[in-house]
This record gives C-alpha cells, structure tokens and sequence, in this order.
C-alpha cells in the first residue's frame, strides 16, 4: 500500500504563484513514477505532468509546458509542482497518483495509488 497527501493548494489571482506537494508514505519503493492530474468542476479528470522516480525525466501536458514545474526529493519521499503564471482555467483539485508501469504515462487508468486531493483556485 501507498499513502499520497496532497499540500500547497488554496486561493491565488491570476498571475500568481503556488507550489503542490505530494508526500508519500507506506511501500514507497513500489513505483516507477509519480504524476499529477487535475479535475475542475463538471470535467474529467485530466493529466498535467509526470516523473520518473529514478532518473528524473519529467513529462508535461501541452497546456502547462513553460507554467508548471514537476519535481521530486527522493529523500524525502515528496514529489512537488511548481506551478506559475496561473491562470483561472488551471482551477481545479489537484492529485497526485504513482504508477509501476515503467513509463511517463498520461492515462489515469496507468496509475495505481491516489491522493485525496487539494484546491486551486484562481481568481480572475
């Protein structure tokens, strides 16, 4: 089992700035990689970035590529995004999950542990 909590959400105008973290706890040497995903009201749940455990090699959904920064502290067991130049489009829960297949994946049905997600919003 693998626990994810999610932190860092809450309320920014557009413009601004936040960083998510995503510690991880229990079998957390399971993985291949870990991702973050969003779900704004009435949408499905939607891809936005991914790292490889190991190496660091990251994957970015097109419409946060040069915004949104994905990075992990190993050590730490913790993953983060950094996320600037928000936007009110980018409000949504944010999750993260980790998956064992060994790829940067976008699929949400790749992934195998979630978190309970936190808040962005982001004021016009």
């Amino acid at each position: 089992q693998v626990q994810l909590v999610e932190s860092g959400g809450g309320l920014v105008q557009a413009g601004g700035s936040l960083r998510l973290s995503c510690a991880a706890s229990g079998r957390t040497l399971t993985w291949y990689a870990m991702g973050w995903f969003r779900q704004a009201p009435g949408k499905e749940r939607e891809f936005v970035s991914a790292i490889s455990w190991s190496s660091g090699s990251t994957y970015y959904a097109d419409f946060v590529k040069g915004r949104f920064t994905i990075s992990r502290e190993y050590a730490k067991r913790t993953m983060y995004l950094q996320m600037n130049s928000l936007k009110p489009e980018d409000t949504a829960v944010y999750y993260c999950a980790t998956t064992r297949v060994r790829a940067l994946k976008a699929g949400r049905d790749e992934y195998d542990y979630w978190g309970q997600g936190t808040q962005v919003t982001v004021s016009s």
